[in-house]
This record gives structure tokens, C-alpha cells and sequence, in this order.
């Protein structure tokens, strides 16, 4: 008997035939230039499964299922059990059984746990999420919710490779000679009908200075400038989670409200209701991995510069940060510290660095850390003639990550050539790990273009179901092999890509070399709050830009201060750009061009010098808030740098605020995007006033850090913006801890800690502390103090201290504050304690 095919199976087999016979052509641009036309038709039977149904279309197999309460996991697949989509991102887990309710009627099915409902079209296969009350969250298009086409996978055949000089490092370039086909994916095109007024967030990390993605389309791919994570966030409560590797695109516009998969073995995403967005992220975080504690010098300022050229300027340079008193806890080695040609080579050039063990030692010695920049490519070097020979490096140059005996082949290398000297943390450069357009003077072809050539470059590398997810599984082998050479110690990694998942692997991931330029700068606000929103918390960026002075390449064009630091413009654009670092949870300059220490901005007494350091010295009396903030970002999956939506949804007016957001519960962060002082080439800037605007959310009080005037929430104000000072607001009720002025994030760990209480509302706090190095936060060896303030009684309660760790400080003094005009602002210590107490762990409720 003749096995009957469906169409869109037979259309798979006919793709596949034809394509075999053109196996040598050259691969086509990806993605397709067609979309996937075919609907998956009406549904004819449903099959009831273990927590949901199987449904079967004229097309394939629609699978729903809760996970778990208030999550639901949607397939599409030709085949009955369609293969995973292999992208690593998900954990491993059991599902228990679950008391769905499952109900059928002649036009839909429904599946019921707790307080949310799927309904499902049996005409079209589209999906309705409903609430308690059953009223609409999320629905899928309803005439037209799924559209597919079978794709061909291909691999290509290479010739003879060259390396080519890049501004992004020497790169292997290989001869294309042809393809082959190696498999059948779908083209999925997941179609949506969003709310009027709805908002949507996420996608990961981009250029466009977008916050709010309703109306837009946007291109997902990976890139030195772009980081692509399938996640999407929506005031209307909820989140979805696309589990897929490949190239995506994302449209609201006259083309439709979609999400565009261009290969995938099956249609994956997951419905996750909120409706706050502190539950989606926990359920993110509970279906890919926690989002593991950095080390507590992480949190402290990060020097960086390309490049240090020699062991005499490395350490040179912590020498003058201690010697001016200056806070620094971590100093960045960049790229070509190897021996000249030997590009990417784990190891130092013993003319500029002859005794790398003492250079860590000495840095060690003065209270800091070392960083220091690898690659996932190498050329002309041992080890990368090492992988070549055991077949481990991708098209395209990068070792094969995703090959566990290449990840252990790699960590040898890095172990045995750098590890050995002691150094700290790892700075894992270009995880994309494929460039197309990244070469000087290339013509800018439009974003279309873009999307299509380095698209096919990460295909080509990676294959097509995987091109955008090489950074997960390159933070894989980093973060198991640091845990199995048992120091003990956490991973520290700062990387230039990432994905869903990779925040379990002690990953900060960075938005690449931007241009130094007003506009760009305030683009990078939204992008960064557009990727934490994700559930990736750690993100940061290069103060003062990476390419500061102008060239004709498209990536640099924009530059706009070739004197540098010697330009008045581009000083005033660093220190507003470091203000904003001081609020992101990891804070680190560094860029090209020009030197980005400090003093290089002035001397004490100058403008620019002092509003440098008295950042520095904020930055660093906020540890106890800071840090507190990352114990509940592994313990309670909690966020950071959180866009208005996070806590004021319900506010539409704060749907797309770009250039405003909260750091924790507390503190709103309203960095300055304008030059006030200068333009380029020390032009004078003329009657610019010295305020910028700030929308204060409706639903709270807000207090003035540096002023202690009270405002209320609902309105937009002119808030005071001088050179020294980046507006800042504290929420009513919160209670802000303090501590003295440190040198590094070590310093006077036993010292007074001032607590700050804003009035005008209830609040709370928990303060956290733990090691600050080791593992045991994990298995318990932390310690907790919940801090309620009850506005109408004047009472704080200092809670009983929950847990313990070696090292902990069991006595502390707290100067407690009511913050007003008069005392608790600014940076300074208070000029008036209300209370000082001694704090044993023991209960406490001190009226004030």
C-alpha cells in the first residue's frame, strides 16, 4: 500500500528531491524571499493527552498543553511528535499531571486550569487566551493564525579559506563552492490580533532606539550591534517565549501582526501569563534557569579601554586609581596582548607582558581584579591548528560550541595558557559569532540587506536551526568547565551576544561597538531595557562609546569627536553617559580612540572630573541597595533595570517613556540625552537650559534625591539637570540603604550603614548578603533582614536575620533617616540621623 502523504508533506518530499538535484548551486540569501503562504486548515480530530489535546489539521498536528499553572506550550508540527527544535535554551523538566479541564463543542475546544482558559477554533486552529473572568488576553489571529512552508536545509561546501583583516579582528573567509541538503525544516508564521493600546516589549537588544514594538517591524538576528532574544512582553499581561534558533522577524505593520520563524523543525512558543511582568519573568526563569549571582566586584566600577599594551600601563593604571583614591574594582585587559599574528592565541606576548603571574598578583595586591578579552576564533596560533585538525571549527572560524568535546578542548587551552596567571573573569568578544557587513567601507545596503547577508553568514556557520543561539552554548562550556575545575569561584562573563538561557551561566551581555554621538547614545536606553525585559538581567554598554572618531565605514560614520577627549563635546557625552552607567547593574567604560580613565577628563576642581568621581563615590554607597537588588535577582527573579511597565502598566502614559526607567523598587533613573554645555569641537552650546523633563508615574509619590521636594505622581516636570547632577526620583515608602564611600566593593565591610526612608507610603525592603565570591548562596549560606516601614505609625521594623554564611558582619550600626529638604540627599551622609541603632539580628521596631 502507497503511503498517502498530506500536501504539505508531499510538498516537503518534492522540496527535498528538488533541491538535491541543485546541490551545488549557490545557497540563496536567507531568509526566504517568499513567505510561507499555506494556512494549516480545519482541525478533524483532537486527541486528549496528559495536561492538554493534540489536534489534527488538513496540514499537521497543533499541540497544546500546560506546563504549568498559567503557562501553556503551543507546537506545530507535520508529524504527530515533531522534533525539537534543539536550541538548548529550555531546561529539563517533569510535568506532572495537571487537572485540566478539557471541554469540545462543534466549533472549538477548550482547556481550563485555574484562573486561565485556551480556547481553541476548530475551523481555523486559532487560539484565544482568557482570564478568570473570560475575558480576552492574548488571541491569535482567528481566520488566519498559523501559515507555513516546507524549506530545504542546506550546508555549504567550502574551499580554500583565507583570514582577512576586519575591524572586528582577523577572520577565516572560506571559499563557497556550493551547497548540499542535509535535512527539511518549516517557514512558520505565527499571526496575532494585539489590543488597541496594548504594548508589547522585548526582542532582545537593537539599534532603532524603539521601546514600545507595537506599529514597528524588526529584523532578529544576532550582530556586533544587535542582540536577538524571542521574547515578548505585553501590558496586557503576559509574555511569550518563541523556542526556536533560527533567523526571526517581528511585524506590526501593514503587513500583519506576526512573528516570522524562518527555519524550524516545529513551531514552539509558550503563552506565559502574568499579569505582572515580575511573574512572566519568574515563569521565563523557571522554564530556562535562574539567573545566577555574579561575584560581588562585579557590581563595583569596571575600567576598560582599547587597548593596554603593556604589564607596565595594566598596572600602572590601578596604581593611579588607588593613588587619587579613586573607586575601581576590575581592570579590563582588551584583545592583541598575544604575540603579533598569532590572533587569538591564549597567551602574552613576553616583550610587553614578561611576567603575566605578578602582573595579576600586583593587581590582586591593590584590592582589584583583571578581565581580560578571549575569542571564540584563532588564527595562525597552536590550538587554532589544534581544532582544524580535529574537525572542531565552524564556516566561518569560530570553534564548534556546540561540540562538548570542543567546549573542554577550549577551557584546556584558556586553562593552561591565561588561567594559570590567576585572572578573574572573562570577557567573551564577538559570540555572534559571524559578521557579514562588519568590514571597513562597506556601503551600507539598508536593513533588509543586512538582515538577509548576515543571516546567511550565521547560517552558514551554525546551520539554519541554530544560527542566532552560538553564545548560549559558547556561555555553556565557559560557565560547566569553571564549575568542574573546582575553584570554587563564580563566572564572571561579559559577552557580546546572548539568548534566552543564558542568564544561568554568569553572563553580562553588552549591545557592541556603538559610535559616540548624542542620538545613538539615547537609542541604547530602550535597547537595553527592550533586552532586560527578557529575563536576562545583566546588560550593559561601553561608556563613552566604542568608535569615537569618525570614519567612513557604516558602523562608524556616525562618530562624531575626532580630538576625543581633548573635546569638550565628548566630555560632556561621557559624563552623561556615566551617569546612566552608575544605574545599570553592571558599570564599565571602555571604547577605541581615546583614553577613558578619569583624570583624563580633567583634575579635581574641574566640572567634568568632579561629577565623574562624585558618580563613583554614589555608585558605590548604593552596595548594600545594589547588591540586595542581585540577591533577589537569583533568589526571587527579580530585575534590575526595569522600563516603566514593570511597576506602572496600568499607566499608559508610560507605555513608551524611552529614556526613563527604575533601578529596583526604588529608584528612578532619567538620564540626560542632550548636550547642555558643549557640541562637537568645544562649540559652546547657547541658552541651552540646564533641566531635561521627567513623567513621574501615576499611582505614587515622588521624592527628589537630590532635594528632598516632594512630588506628586500623574505628571510631567522640569527637573534641575546640571553637569554634576543626573535627575533622579525615589519612590514614596521605599527605604534605601547606604553605605560609606569605598574604595573597592571589599572596603569596610563591617562599616555603618545608612537607611534612608522616603515618606508618604508603606514600604519595604529586604536587605541580602552573602560571600560575595563562592557558591554557597546556592545551597543556602546567605542572609536575609526584611524592612518594613509603616508610614502612619512612623514605625520601621528591622525583621529577625534569616540565614547565616562564614563572614557575616552579626552586628551592625544603622543610622536610620526621614528623608526631607534638610537631610538624607545628595550623596553625602546625612547631616541628621533620626535614630542610630545597633542591629544584632534580633527583632527591632524603632519609632521615629
Amino acid at each position: 500500500m502507497i503511503k498517502q502523504l498530506s500536501p504539505l508533506r508531499l510538498a516537503l518530499a518534492v522540496a527535498v528531491t528538488l533541491s538535491s538535484a541543485t546541490a551545488l548551486a549557490e545557497p540563496a540569501l536567507t531568509p526566504y524571499s517568499e513567505p510561507p503562504v499555506q494556512q494549516i486548515g480545519a482541525i478533524s480530530q483532537v486527541f486528549k493527552e496528559a495536561n492538554g489535546v493534540t489536534l489534527q489539521a488538513e496540514q499537521g498536528f497543533l499541540r497544546v498543553h500546560f506546563v504549568k499553572e498559567g503557562v501553556v506550550r503551543v507546537r506545530f508540527a507535520a508529524e504527530r511528535e515533531g522534533l525539537d527544535n534543539g536550541t538548548g535554551v529550555m531546561l529539563p523538566r517533569e510535568e506532572p499531571a495537571l487537572p485540566v479541564a478539557l471541554k469540545q463543542a462543534k466549533t472549538q475546544v477548550s482547556l481550563s486550569l485555574a484562573d486561565l482558559t485556551v480556547q481553541i477554533d476548530r475551523r481555523t486552529g486559532a487560539l484565544t487566551y482568557l482570564d478568570g473572568q473570560g475575558s480576552p488576553i492574548l488571541q491569535e489571529n482567528q481566520q488566519d493564525p498559523r501559515r507555513i512552508r516546507s524549506i530545504p536545509l542546506t550546508e555549504s561546501i567550502t574551499g580554500k579559506s583565507r583570514v582577512e583583516r576586519t575591524i572586528d579582528g582577523d577572520r577565516e573567509i572560506s571559499e563557497i563552492k556550493g551547497s548540499q541538503t542535509v535535512g527539511q525544516a518549516l517557514q512558520v508564521r505565527q499571526q496575532f490580533q494585539w489590543q488597541e493600546g496594548e504594548a508589547l516589549y522585548g526582542l532582545g537588544s537593537h539599534e532603532e532606539g524603539v521601546l514600545n514594538l507595537r506599529g514597528t517591524m524588526q529584523y532578529l538576528y544576532q550582530h556586533n550591534l544587535k542582540v536577538m532574544m524571542p521574547v515578548l512582553l505585553s501590558t496586557q499581561g503576559y509574555g511569550l517565549l518563541f523556542d526556536a534558533g533560527s533567523g526571526m522577524r517581528f511585524h506590526d505593520d501593514a503587513e500583519g501582526s506576526f512573528v516570522q520563524i524562518e527555519a524550524a523543525n516545529q513551531l514552539d512558543y509558550y503563552f506565559i501569563q502574568g499579569p505582572e511582568f515580575d511573574d512572566i519573568i519568574q515563569d521565563l526563569r523557571t522554564l530556562t534557569g535562574k539567573a545566577v549571582m555574579l561575584p560581588r566586584y562585579g557590581f563595583g566600577y569596571v575600567q576598560s579601554k582599547q587597548r593596554y599594551k603593556t604589564q607596565d600601563e595594566l598596572v600602572g593604571i590601578v596604581q593611579e586609581y588607588r593613588e587619587r583614591q579613586i573607586p575601581l574594582d576590575l581592570i579590563v585587559q582588551d584583545w592583541r596582548y598575544w604575540i603579533d599574528g598569532q590572533w587569538g592565541a591564549f597567551s602574552f606576548d613576553q616583550e610587553r607582558f614578561p611576567d603575566p603571574s605578578k602582573m595579576v598578583a600586583d593587581i590582586h595586591d591593590m584590592d582589584a581584579r583583571l578581565m581580560i578579552s578571549i575569542w571564540p576564533n584563532s588564527n595562525r596560533s597552536p590550538q587554532a591548528d589544534d581544532f582544524k585538525q580535529r574537525g572542531m571549527v565552524l564556516t566561518g572560524g569560530a570553534y564548534d560550541a556546540y561540540n562538548p568535546e570542543a567546549q573542554d578542548l577550549y577551557w584546556q587551552y584558556l586553562s593552561n595558557g591565561l588561567g594559570k596567571h590567576g585572572i578573574d573573569a572573562w570577557w567573551c568578544d564577538s559570540t555572534e559569532p559571524n559578521n557579514w557587513d562588519w568590514k571597513w567601507r562597506y556601503e551600507d545596503k539598508g536593513p533588509e540587506q543586512r538582515f538577509k547577508g548576515n543571516l546567511r553568514a550565521l547560517d552558514r556557520g551554525m546551520g539554519q536551526l541554530r544560527a542566532n543561539t552560538y553564545s548560549l552554548h559558547h556561555s555553556q562550556g565557559m560557565y560547566d568547565n569553571h564549575l568542574a575545575s573546582d575553584k570554587g569561584t563564580r563566572m564572571l562573563n561579559l559577552t557580546r551576544s546572548g539568548y534566552p538561557g543564558q542568564q544561568r551561566y554568569g553572563t553580562i551581555t553588552w549591545n557592541g561597538d556603538t559610535s559616540a554621538d548624542w542620538q545613538l547614545y539615547a537609542d541604547q536606553i530602550p535597547s537595553g531595557l527592550n533586552f532586560t525585559v527578557t529575563g536576562s538581567p545583566y546588560w550593559t554598554m561601553d561608556v563613552g562609546a566604542y568608535f569615537v572618531k569618525p570614519d567612513t565605514a557604516w558602523f562608524n560614520e556616525n562618530a562624531k569627536f575626532p580630538e576625543g577627549v581633548d573635546d569638550l563635546g565628548y566630555r560632556e557625552l561621557y559624563t552623561r553617559m556615566f551617569q546612566w552607567a552608575a544605574f545599570l547593574p553592571v558599570m564599565r567604560s571602555h571604547g577605541a580612540d581615546t583614553p577613558r580613565e578619569v583624570w583624563r577628563f580633567g583634575e579635581p576642581g574641574t566640572p567634568f572630573y568632579d561629577a565623574l568621581t562624585d558618580m563613583l563615590d554614589l555608585r558605590y554607597r548604593l552596595l548594600p541597595y545594589t547588591y540586595s537588588l542581585a540577591g533577589q535577582v537569583y533568589h526571587q527573579d527579580a530585575t534590575f533595570s526595569r522600563l516603566l511597565a514593570f511597576d506602572f502598566r496600568e499607566d499608559s502614559q508610560t507605555h513608551d517613556v524611552k529614556d526613563q526607567y527604575l533601578y529596583g523598587p526604588a529608584l528612578m533613573v532619567n538620564p540626560v540625552i542632550e548636550p547642555m554645555y558643549y557640541l562637537p569641537g568645544s562649540e559652546p552650546v547657547k541658552d541651552a537650559a540646564k533641566t531635561r523633563d521627567v513623567y513621574l508615574p501615576e499611582g505614587s509619590q515622588w521624592q527628589d534625591f537630590w532635594t528632598g521636594e516632594r512630588h506628586d505622581g500623574g505628571q510631567t516636570l522640569s527637573a534641575d539637570a546640571p553637569i554634576a547632577k543626573l535627575p533622579l526620583f525615589v519612590r514614596a515608602g521605599s527605604i534605601l540603604p547606604m553605605g560609606p564611600k569605598l574604595q573597592h566593593t571589599g572596603d569596610q565591610p563591617d562599616a555603618a550603614w545608612e537607611l534612608r526612608i522616603y515618606l508618604g507610603a508603606d514600604g519595604s525592603f529586604q536587605l541580602y548578603e552573602d560571600e560575595g565570591e563562592g557558591l554557597g548562596y546556592q545551597q543556602g549560606a546567605f542572609a536575609t533582614v526584611d524592612l518594613q516601614w509603616d508610614d502612619s505609625k512612623r514605625t520601621l521594623t528591622l525583621g529577625e536575620r534569616q540565614g547565616t554564611f562564614d563572614g557575616l558582619i552579626k552586628q551592625r550600626t544603622f543610622n536610620l533617616v526621614l528623608v526631607d529638604k534638610t537631610t538624607g540627599i545628595g550623596i553625602e551622609e546625612a547631616s541628621k540621623v533620626h535614630r542610630s541603632v545597633t542591629y544584632t539580628g534580633k527583632v527591632q521596631t524603632i519609632k521615629l
